[in-house]
Order: structure tokens, then sequence, then C-alpha cells
């Protein structure tokens, strides 16, 4: 992984269009065979439809990419042969959840998810139902990963009018930072009640991430140099 950029953005361009994988077509012996053993590890994943990226643009305060759609077979794959098509990148919003004491709150992926163990701002790869008038809605996709690992809805907290785009090569991470009128321990406290509630959540754990010290090796690179550029203003 490259070290990362951040680039600050206020408009979002992210059409999609039909477009042929040449990797998830040369490869689909090798893509189905990896997918049965990790569905044979973790049961619970399914081989559903997701968005990926080709041809990002910043110009300015404007970041754009073409989307296409794909099967999460071959996006797993991709990913876990270190990017094999470094021509693709996978592009998400991500919900930067920081409580009025300045704490930022993550989440610890649970053991029967694809990303056991790591810690980040609730998030996902876009999927079809992240599709508004032909552009993936990165904004949308964001609001329902936060209600759908935490509970929070959009009347619970209040987002900056800009996104921090983290460019890691095969990554691009486009950060909302959502401030929630409650400590870091009280909104802790309820997101753990929420997970509670559910008969099988996505999350494990809540951290609560206050100085750079607080970072740890399971948070991605990108996680960690959005917080560290946070801290350091």
């Amino acid at each position: 992984m490259i070290a990362p950029l951040i680039h600050r953005i206020t408009t979002l361009d992210l059409p999609v269009r039909p477009w042929p994988w040449p990797f998830a077509g040369e490869r689909r012996a090798e893509i189905d065979a990896h997918f049965a053993d990790k569905q044979r590890e973790k049961p619970k994943i399914w081989n559903g439809r997701v968005l990926l990226g080709r041809n990002p643009q910043f110009l300015g305060e404007h970041f754009g990419a073409d989307y296409f759609e794909t099967d999460f077979a071959s996006f797993l794959a991709w990913r876990d042969w270190r990017f094999a098509d470094i021509g693709v990148f996978n592009g998400f919003g991500m919900g930067a959840l920081r409580s009025v004491d300045g704490a930022f709150v993550m989440g610890e992926m649970a053991q029967h998810t694809s990303n056991a163990g790591r810690i980040y701002f609730p998030s996902g790869t876009p999927d079809l139902d992240d599709i508004t008038g032909g552009a993936v809605d990165i904004a949308s996709s964001v609001a329902r990963e936060v209600e759908e690992e935490t509970g929070l809805t959009s009347l619970d907290y209040r987002a900056e009018p800009h996104w921090d785009c983290v460019f890691a090569g095969s990554t691009i991470a486009m950060v909302k930072v959502l401030h929630v009128d409650l400590p870091g321990e009280a909104l802790r406290g309820r997101i753990e009640a929420n997970l509670i509630r559910q008969s099988q959540p996505e999350l494990a754990a809540i951290h609560l991430v206050r100085r750079a010290s607080d970072l740890t090796a399971a948070m991605p690179r990108f996680v960690t140099a959005f917080v560290e550029s946070q801290f350091a203003g």
C-alpha cells in the first residue's frame, strides 16, 4: 500500500457504467475455488453484488471515478491476492463518529465477517442499493452502514459538509466526520446496547480513540492516517 494522501473534497461524481472486468472473467475458476474455501471458513459470507471503481480523478475539491458491478467472490479474491488488478480500486464511504468530547468511535468486526478483527469506522463496499440516479450515492451508503452497525440515524449526528478522501492506491476511503452530542463513553454504551439487541451483529466490540497512541495495528493504514490528520489539526 502506498503512503496515504488525504484530499478535502466537496463534490463526488461516481457514475455506474457497464464494464466486463477482465480479472473476473480470466480467473473465474480460481476465484470460485478461492471463494469456496472462504465459505468453508466463514459460512455466513455470501456472493452478492458489489461496486468497484476505476479511473479515479482528483480535481481541486472534486473527486470523480467510474464504478462497475461485480460479484463479491471476485472482489474478495482481488483483495486477498494483493489487489491483483492495479487499475481497479475499492472506493467506499466511512462514517467517522466523533463524540462531543473529541473521541472517535470505531467498531471491531465480528469473527463471522470477512474482515474479522479489523477495527475501523462504519463502512462497506458499495452495492446495488447505493445507486441513485445511475451513480454511487456515498452519502446514503454511509448513513445506511452507520445505522446497520450502530443503530444511529441521521437524527443522531451532524455531518461535516466536506469529505476527507484518503487515497491509498487500491483503496480510496471517503470519510465523513459525524458529530454526536454525547460523551465518548455514553456513545459507546448506546452502540453496545444496540449490538446486544441484534441476533448477529457485524461488530464484536466498540473502541474509543482519543489520541494517536490509541491507534492499533488492527486499524487499516488509511484509517490511522485520517485520524492522525485530525489530531494534528
